[in-house]
């Protein structure tokens, strides 16, 4: 079993490798002692396509043993993880949605001089694409494909910043190619972030300083960072397994934006260029809520405020920029912002979707929060994007927002009802024809 769970999770093999290690595990009795399902979702999941410590079919393991009802790959600059989230989840029993997450450039919206939702810069939004059909993933890839050659360009004068600081502090140098490079899957379409080149800083970093305290010590006399309790304490545990991505969030939060560079639009295409492509392929453009941030869950956010001072003009704005919905993550915001953000959303007919996001081995698969009353409307979303990515694949006037859907005329309520149901019927009969899939829709 433990070299089932060592081929699931190798992104060294090929993508049905590690399917067939996985088809074998199930029937071994790997999820004998696994908890049940539950009613829990998570619709942002990282994989190795960004920077996470799961390949896609352990991800999606990784959400069965948390007992989750649907798992979400979502990653930075590539859909490359869906074909394998989807086959993966079907083999294990859960609803799949998949989609991906990038930059886009607010300079021509009224916020283009704020902090919207992103800490490294001005103008620049998170936002997500959820429930892309598979027969688009060809034209994603197209598409992404420019934005990855100008992030690679940057990401190589970031390594050059970082190799003037290393080299002023008597530390070795980074290579993009062998040490950072290396890390990622961008040969096969993956995308190579901030988190990668940290990563990379990580590794050279443990290996110079390999006790807690004489790396603490390098970081705060050699680089200048200063460490609060907490973060010293997570270098300090004993074999901490997470200490790496420990030691990331920490650079994250405290030393990247000594070496970042700001994007340009070649590389975070105007936002309304975005939601035009999402809309064109079927998929739902959705903003990304950060809300102001207090202790970040995993140490690489210090504390900030974002767009809750102007929420209400932004919300109010997205669907005139293409937007039909928003994400967020129940865990890591206050119940007031939270309250307040479902109301606009409601206000301006923008779909609400739950996913917490996964890019690092400390982080729990679940979302307790989920199971709050006041929440219940984000498993519905949930199955309702599982039924449009399963109905969208298939014939596409019958997406969720489709221009030609039968149920355009009803309000996005009585939709979300609907196929919040034909979702989950979907998932209970999985061997459903074509014809008896639409049929269920008519």
């Amino acid at each position: 079993m433990k070299e089932l769970l060592q081929k699931i999770n190798d992104g060294t093999i090929s993508t049905q490798d590690r399917l067939n290690a996985l088809k074998h595990f199930i029937s071994q009795g790997g999820l004998k002692n696994y908890v049940p399902v539950t009613k829990e979702i998570n619709n942002h999941i990282h994989t190795m396509y960004s920077f996470s410590p799961y390949t896609p079919s352990m991800a999606a393991l990784r959400a069965r043993e948390a007992g989750l009802a649907v798992a979400g790959s979502v990653d930075h600059d590539s859909l490359e993880a869906a074909s394998e989230m989807t086959e993966a989840c079907k083999l294990l029993g859960l609803g799949c949605v998949t989609g991906f997450e990038l930059r886009v450039s607010f300079k021509s919206t009224p916020f283009a001089e704020k902090k919207i939702n992103n800490p490294d810069s001005q103008g620049i939004v998170y936002m997500t694409i959820q429930g892309v059909p598979a027969q688009a993933q060809a034209q994603v890839r197209d598409f992404l494909k420019p934005i990855h050659q100008q992030r690679r360009n940057r990401n190589i004068k970031m390594v050059e910043n970082l190799n003037k600081i290393l080299c002023q502090a008597h530390l070795p140098q980074l290579d993009y190619q062998r040490d950072v490079e290396s890390l990622s899957q961008a040969a096969l379409g993956g995308s190579v972030t901030e988190r990668h080149l940290l990563y990379a800083f990580a590794h050279l970093l443990n290996k110079e300083a390999p006790t807690a305290q004489s790396l603490i010590q390098l970081l705060e006399t050699q680089l200048g960072l200063e460490l609060s309790a907490s973060q010293k304490n997570r270098l300090q545990e004993e074999n901490n397994p997470h200490f790496l991505y420990d030691l990331l969030g920490l650079l994250k939060s405290g030393f990247l934006p000594q070496i970042f560079i700001q994007p340009d639009e070649n590389e975070c295409p105007p936002v309304q260029q975005v939601t035009a492509f999402a809309q064109s392929i079927g998929g739902i453009p959705a903003y990304a809520y950060l809300g102001d941030v207090g202790e970040s869950p995993t140490g690489d956010k210090k504390r900030e405020q974002f767009e809750d001072s102007f929420l209400d003009q932004l919300i109010a704005q997205l669907p005139e920029l293409g937007f039909q919905a928003v994400t967020y993550m129940p865990p890591r915001n206050t119940r007031e912002q939270l309250a307040r953000l479902q109301g606009l959303c409601q206000k301006h007919n923008l779909m609400e979707i739950s996913g917490v996001d996964i890019n690092s081995s400390r982080q729990e698969f679940n979302c307790p929060e989920i199971n709050l009353p006041e929440f219940a409307g984000l498993i519905d979303s949930t199955w309702a994007l599982v039924a449009h990515e399963r109905l969208a694949t298939i014939e596409s006037d019958f997406g969720f927002f489709a221009k030609n859907n039968p149920l355009v005329a009803t309000s996005l309520s009585q939709r979300m009802a609907v196929y919040s149901q034909l979702g989950q019927k979907l998932q209970a009969m999985p061997n459903l024809t074509k014809e008896e899939i639409l049929g269920l829709l008519k």
